[in-house]
């Protein structure tokens, strides 16, 4: 493999590198695309599938999960593969999936919709566009809860649109790109409580929860980090941070929803009601309720949190990722070696017992 595996190793970082970079411009410059969007389609597939196989029981979750991740992985990896001697049409794919599956630019376009909103006075249109950040029910929020949805669900989806199909688009390429959407999507689907889903959705969700871990942590450094560019204050950031992430009842969420409350100085939290159920979370953060002036502020620190996680990305396949595949090399051509001494040494073995047979006929001849 020599130095063509290294020009090749080379070629996919800056390839990757360059893709996710034109894809994070081409949502922050276009957004979603308005017609056809890949995600959507995806989601009509998995619909589908999940009307052929659904039953009560986590076996038959476990097989739609494993067929609707499985397509979109294989389809990235074989990309990957197809486009291995090519860097520019491998940049090409990874920065298409990477427009694909990012939902910054919507992100922060709501969270500013409803700001507008909320201090107009438009409470009824304010709770018309909740449905596009979560799945709460608004028919009976205050302007109190509507913005405490909004700024809880702004922080949370910072990770799930932004930080996460970055970090595995840095670490897996094309496949991590498509196979973490496809587990969103799934989550979103099937992953929340319901009679329906309580046991069909399980494997999706803690897939999900799997794939965010990292990512969901990432997010909250990062908001702690760029606490400033929204007026914040990193050392309260860090100490609700810290204090308060283990809190929610997700082993993610808390982690981007207490940093953000922690930079904003507002306490998140409370009783969320759901259509046909409610939960009540425990208090995250200090000081007041979030109000309408806070959501633009949510929104800058959920773009300066997307760039930072950019140029982490980036930096991951030109530097680790590099290294990383040359120990791989390293290590192969040891094992190669090894393996080469080692059947040197069963021929020499064989060759000795194959000499001292023959001189042992031979003696007995003399005889």
């Amino acid at each position: 493999m020599g130095a063509t595996g290294g020009r090749d190793v080379v070629g996919w970082a800056g390839a990757n590198a360059a893709g996710l970079v034109a894809g994070y411009a081409l949502d922050a410059l276009f957004g979603d695309p308005k017609r056809g969007h890949p995600v959507a389609g995806f989601g009509r597939a998995a619909a589908a599938l999940e009307r052929r196989l659904y039953r009560p029981d986590r076996r038959s979750g476990a097989a739609f999960t494993a067929l609707a991740v499985g397509a979109p992985v294989l389809l990235g990896a074989a990309a990957a593969i197809g486009t291995r001697r090519r860097p520019v049409a491998r940049a090409v794919l990874v920065a298409g999936g990477t427009w694909a599956v990012l939902g910054g630019r919507s992100l922060r376009h709501e969270a500013e919709a409803m700001g507008s909103a909320l201090r107009a006075g438009d409470l009824p249109a304010a709770r018309q566009r909740l449905g596009n950040l979560c799945g709460r029910d608004p028919s009976s929020l205050d302007e109190a809860e509507v913005t405490r949805a909004t700024v809880e669900s702004v922080a949370e989806n910072t990770s799930d649109a932004v930080v996460a199909p970055l970090f595995w688009g840095a670490l897996a390429g094309l496949p991590g790109l498509l196979g973490y959407r496809a587990v969103n999507t799934l989550d979103a689907m099937v992953g929340h409580r319901s009679a329906r889903y309580a046991r069909f959705g399980t494997p999706a969700a803690r897939l999900d929860d799997l794939l965010n871990l990292v990512p969901a942590r990432l997010t909250g450094l990062l908001t702690i980090a760029v606490a400033p560019v929204g007026r914040g204050d990193r050392e309260r950031a860090w100490r609700v941070w810290r204090r308060d992430r283990a809190d929610h009842p997700s082993p993610n969420a808390g982690q981007c929803e207490a940093a953000m409350a922690g930079a904003l100085g507002v306490r998140l939290g409370g009783r969320n009601v759901y259509f046909g159920r409610s939960e009540v979370r425990p208090f995250l953060g200090d000081g007041p309720r979030p109000d309408p002036r806070h959501l633009p502020r949510a929104a800058r620190l959920s773009g300066a949190v997307g760039l930072a996680a950019l140029g982490l990305a980036v930096a991951y396949p030109l530097t680790v990722g590099r290294l990383t595949s040359a120990l791989a090399r390293r290590a192969a051509r040891a094992g190669a070696g090894a393996g080469a001494a080692k059947a040197s040494a069963v021929r020499d073995m064989k060759a000795s017992v194959t000499k001292a047979r023959d001189m042992k006929a031979s003696a007995g001849r003399g005889r």
